[in-house]
């Protein structure tokens, strides 16, 4: 709770991920994938109920086992790819009402830490916003990106005052790193989205920014926590 606002927090896993099968309970440096962003939810202080919205028998039987209340198993029609991302969010609110304040946590983001997911709930709070979420700086900058049209012809993505000779003076551009979604409950509702024009939105470092995607993303996720691990 913060701010006398109660606090719900729901990671989303369905069992019928394509590009890294089994991907939400593949391990990931001695334990499953799932279980990175639980134990960080876990020391939130201000998420009041943490919980999963899942399909999946053994997803649900992992997230018990480290730690994460599943109040209720997610209908299939709502666990497809064609699926719009929003549905499980409103499913969960519905079947878990009473809170303030939502918070999403998607499980393929398990170098996030509990500074990020903290620090994106007091920006929102602080600030009296209706919602705010992580961000990332991006390496490559759409200042320096073209479209080819079918004659070869270079076409600049961003059209005004794009002659910057020098990377250091791009001005400075940030992406949706999917690592912590907040928004208040109402206007969730009213709104059905977290990113509006009134999001606000808050800075992770890239190397806690990593999205699992790909067999790739996990080998890398694996070398960057042993590398963490090495230092500390």
């Amino acid at each position: 709770m913060i701010k006398g606002k109660k606090i719900l927090a729901i990671i989303p896993a369905r069992g019928g991920s394509k590009g890294v099968l089994r991907k939400n309970i593949r391990e990931l440096a001695g334990k499953p994938l799932i279980a990175w962003s639980i134990e960080e939810a876990k020391k939130s202080k201000y998420i009041d109920r943490l919980i999963l919205s899942s399909d999946d028998a053994e997803i649900i039987s992992v997230a018990k086992t480290w730690g994460c209340e599943v109040p209720f198993v997610r209908p299939s029609e709502l666990a497809i790819d064609a699926t719009p991302g929003m549905e499980p969010v409103f499913h969960a609110m519905e079947k878990v009402p009473g809170f303030d304040i939502i918070v999403l946590l998607q499980p393929t983001s398990p170098l996030r830490n509990v500074e990020d997911i903290d620090g994106t709930i007091e920006r929102c709070l602080e600030n009296d916003s209706n919602a705010c979420v992580s961000l990332a700086e991006v390496e490559q900058s759409p200042f320096w990106m073209y479209t080819l049209a079918p004659n070869c012809e270079m076409k600049p993505i961003m059209e005004k005052d794009n002659n910057f000779v020098r990377r250091q003076d791009l001005p400075k551009v940030y992406t949706l790193n999917g690592a912590v979604y907040v928004a208040k409950s109402e206007w969730l509702l009213e709104k059905k989205s977290f990113v509006t024009e009134e999001t606000l939105g808050y800075i992770m470092p890239q190397d806690r920014s990593l999205d699992i995607d790909t067999e790739f993303d996990l080998k890398l996720a694996e070398l960057m926590i042993q590398k963490n691990y090495n230092k500390t």
